[in-house]
């Protein structure tokens, strides 16, 4: 296994893991787990440091760490989303954060706050008084947003030049309150592909079908169907999948805490297996489509 930090800068950005032999092509990536809180982040923020915690998907970088020895690669953010979002486009900003940005945009996360670089945290939170500049904005995207959209690019070519299809599961999680509108028992799982635009059938299936094994209830599209990253790399008629999934919070941590409870071991133990078997999953005799190129 052979980890490797962003060459630039003196903090690393993310930590990318590849295994001693690469099985399929497969990607596990986690871009809203990070939690590296510079010092001029926290002098700038109005919010307690625990209140800007409740943003990340913590603990989900560990949860996809095992997926590396079943031959898979591994990258993982560790600059906090509430810094910039990876899983937003460059060009959402927020005109309520950036000076001189566009007027407010018709996209309801961005008026929501939660556009590249957020106004809020969970809860609607507003994180600093006043904005930021367009200079410092772009500083802010360079820093963080390019490098970690670099690697991930590069690592989706590479996977189709050498395994002729790339696979990316992109890994969140999500407050046990997201669900709460839901009529009968919430799921366990969102499964998102962006109603079948980011990732084939057989993928989104093949997933699906492997939580499921596992004893986990899945929901598909529906309330999160895949945003940025989906959208922007996913491309299934290119031999290119992506396939989002939300696994609700409260299955492993303490939400108000942000610490693991007693289900934690239990629950990476059940993920762990299934993404062993997605990242071995390298043929069409899995159900898995080869490149068409």
């Amino acid at each position: 296994m052979t980890p490797n930090h962003d060459p630039a800068g003196p903090e690393p950005l993310f930590d990318l893991v590849r295994p001693d032999c690469w099985a399929g092509g497969v990607i596990f990536a986690s871009p809203h787990s990070g939690r590296d809180y510079p010092e001029w982040f926290l002098s700038e923020s109005v919010l307690d440091p625990h209140v800007l915690r409740s943003s990340e998907d913590a603990f989900i970088d560990r949860l996809i760490a095992p997926a590396v020895a079943a031959g898979a690669v591994t990258l993982a953010a560790r600059v906090p989303r509430c810094i910039v979002d990876l899983n937003r486009g460059a060009d959402e900003l927020d005109p309520a954060v950036v000076q001189g940005a566009g007027a407010t945009s018709p996209d309801p996360r961005i008026r929501s706050g939660l556009g590249v670089i957020p106004r809020v945290v969970a809860q609607g939170r507003a994180i600093r008084r006043g904005k930021l500049t367009s200079a410092e904005a772009a500083r802010r995207i360079d820093r963080f947003w390019r490098p970690y959209h670099a690697v991930l690019g590069a690592l989706m070519d590479e996977a189709v030049a050498r395994h002729g299809r790339a696979i990316l599961i992109d890994v969140h999680s999500m407050p046990r309150e997201a669900l709460s509108h839901l009529q009968g028992p919430r799921p366990d799982i969102v499964l998102g592909d962006r109603n079948g635009a980011s990732a084939a059938p057989a993928v989104s299936d093949g997933v699906h079908r492997a939580l499921a094994a596992a004893g986990f209830s899945v929901r598909r599209n529906s309330p999160f169907a895949g945003a940025h990253v989906a959208a922007a790399y996913g491309r299934p008629q290119r031999a290119r999948h992506v396939v989002q999934i939300e696994i609700d919070r409260s299955l492993y941590m303490d939400e108000a805490t942000i610490r693991p409870h007693s289900g934690y071991a239990g629950l990476a133990a059940r993920l762990a297996r299934v993404f062993a078997a997605l990242a071995r999953m390298r043929d069409a005799g899995d159900g898995l489509p080869m490149a068409a190129e």
